[in-house]
Order: C-alpha cells, then structure tokens, then sequence
C-alpha cells in the first residue's frame, strides 16, 4: 500500500479528536507538538486559550503576512464510516477544520524551512462554529504584539471538484447574525389547552411569520435568508409546554439590511406577546461583519493562478461564512478550495 502524503495522514489523525470551540485542548497540544517538530530558529511561538499563533521571521522584512486557520469541531454524530471517524462521541470535523489545519501545517512547514522575505504569523483560532473566537483572539495582548499587516485564509468547498479553486475580488462573504428566541407561557395538561399558553404552537407560528420579513420587508434586489436550525420545546407528549427555544442564523449583503431584519424581528415578537400572551426574549449572540475581498491581493492571486497554476478557477458570486471578523484588516483575501463530496459541507456524513 503506498505511503499517505505526510499532511493527508494528518489530516486524519486530527479528524480522529475533534472538539467544539475552546475546548480544542487535544487539538492544541497535537498542532503544538508538530510545530515542535519544525526548525525552530525563525519561529516564535504563543498560545491564547486553546488556541496558537506561531510567527515566522523573515529574511529583509517590511511587513507582516497572516495566515488563518480555525481548529474546532462540531456537535454532530459522525456517520462516514471511515476508519478514521471521530473517536468523540457527538463531534465531528463536519465543516473541513481538520482540513483547514493540515493545510496550514503545511505552509508553516514550508515556510519554517524556507523564510519568505517578510514576516508571517499563522493563526491558528479556536471556536470559529461559536461561541467566536475571532474577535477575542484579535483583541489578546498576543495578536496585537503581532498584529499582521494583510490576512489570507481559505475553506474547503464540497461543491467544487478536485482540482478547482474558486474567489473572487470585492464582496464575499454575508454579514451574520446567531439568532436564538426563547418563548415563555403558561404550561398545562394536554387536554387542557384553554387553560394553558401553548409555546411549541407560538413558538412554530412565530419560524413561518418571520419569513414574511424576508419576502415583504426585504428589497427584492437585494438579498437576506433567516434560518432557524433548531427548535425544542416541552418536557414530555402529555404536557403543554410553558418554554420553548428557537435557534438560527440570519445572513445579509449589507448591515443596513441587517438593521431592517432585526428592526422587524423585534417588532414581531411584541405583537407574539399580546396574541399568545407569552415572553418573548432574545438571546444574545455572536455578530459576524461581511467578508470584502482586497482587489488589489484577490487579483494578484487570480493573475498568479491563470499564469502558473495547473488548477480550474472560478469566480465566485457569493459565499455565507463566520471569517469575517478578520477581514477588518486593511488587506485580505479569501478562497474557496477543491473538497469534492456527494454531501454538502456540515452534514455528519460530511
């Protein structure tokens, strides 16, 4: 049997322990212990909660270079069948961070060995699925001691075959918005209704409304989704229930778009209170800003690609995503992958 590429083979040792967002301690001390392995005269290294920026000294340097990765897992039963599969019940790589970090390792271990001229420092960040884990690493005493001068990332794309790589210049990427509601009314018998507040029957009304705003109160030129993942609701089938929970997403093009959602949403969830005379509560979450490709590097990147590269490029319309927050940085550019899969990207047979 031929012998695995070096990076495939760890790629699927860090698919074997995956971990949801700053508990990556497995997976930190994994990464930190190739690392270890690497030249190390022109590294320096740091770690921040779970996660590790590593920085590479360059020859002559007048900048800094990022490179971003992020490491965490998701909350989701594995169901590959591989002999590599999540060896942590209820986790799994299902998003490609097992992916993402071979990768990076590769480039460190590229650049640990030969030094480009300037400096780079690769991020290796935890917690991208949530809570966030951008926004805090970025405002550590350990990012800003390095703070780098242009970011470059990229994430695998099942939708692409192998050999593919898609970007694009400008807007990439939607603002986004976690969304979670909770629904709080009068619990009572089953076969009692009139003398109960039915949350999973307000809470259920409440998923189909809320698309109104999407279809009425959304420019139709522009663009804006709203999508509740997960509902729960009630504690057994006899028992109206006195709670339940809406958890979701909304993505749009622009903030003044998301303004406009929320506006609405808030609006609704006053008249829900009066017709089904419940709380209704938002609960705070993570705010992801829109991803606008540098043109000046996105174009350097696709010139560079149609000149030497022996791979398909695309250009791509748009994307949704939570890498955003690293986009503030005065120059970036992100890419979309090959990743070829029959499944999309996040379901457990991912």
């Amino acid at each position: 049997m031929p012998e695995l590429n070096p990076f495939i083979k760890l790629r699927r040792e860090l698919h074997l322990i995956p971990e949801v967002g700053y508990e990556e301690f497995k997976t930190q001390q994994f990464l930190l212990d190739y690392i270890g392995t690497l030249p190390q005269e022109n590294l320096e290294i740091k770690t921040w909660r779970t996660g590790i920026l590593v920085r590479v000294a360059g020859v002559a340097p007048t900048k800094t270079i990022g490179y971003r990765t992020d490491i965490d897992a998701l909350p989701i039963t594995e169901e590959t069948g591989l002999p590599f599969s999540s060896l942590h019940e209820g986790k799994m790589h299902a998003c490609g961070h097992d992916c993402h970090m071979s990768i990076a390792l590769g480039l460190l271990t590229q650049f640990a060995n030969d030094p480009l001229r300037d400096n780079l420092l690769f991020i290796f960040q935890p917690a991208e699925e949530g809570p966030g884990g951008a926004k805090p690493i970025m405002e550590s005493a350990e990012f800003k001691a390095w703070w780098p001068n242009t970011m470059f990332g990229l994430h695998i794309a099942p939708e692409y075959k192998a050999g593919q790589i898609a970007v694009k210049p400008g807007l990439l990427f939607a603002n986004t918005s976690e969304l979670f509601i909770s629904f709080k009314g009068k619990g009572g018998h089953a076969a009692y209704p009139h003398l109960a507040n039915d949350m999973v029957v307000a809470a259920s009304a409440f998923v189909g409304q809320m698309q109104t705003i999407i279809s009425r109160n959304i420019d139709p030129l522009d663009a804006a989704v709203i999508t509740i993942g997960q509902i729960r609701g009630g504690e057994v089938q006899n028992v109206i229930a006195e709670e339940a929970y809406l958890d979701g997403t909304i993505r749009t093009l622009s903030k003044e778009t998301m303004d406009i959602v929320w506006t609405r949403l808030k609006q609704l969830a006053k008249g829900w209170e009066e017709a089904y005379q419940c709380e209704v509560r938002f609960i705070a979450g993570s705010d992801y800003v829109e991803v606008d490709n540098d043109e000046v590097e996105t174009n350097k990147f696709i010139d560079y690609l149609q000149k030497n590269a022996s791979r398909k490029l695309y250009r791509l319309q748009r994307s949704n995503d939570r890498r955003r927050l690293w986009l503030l940085l005065r120059k970036n550019s992100w890419v979309h992958v090959l990743a070829w899969r029959r499944f999309g990207i996040q379901p457990s047979s991912f």
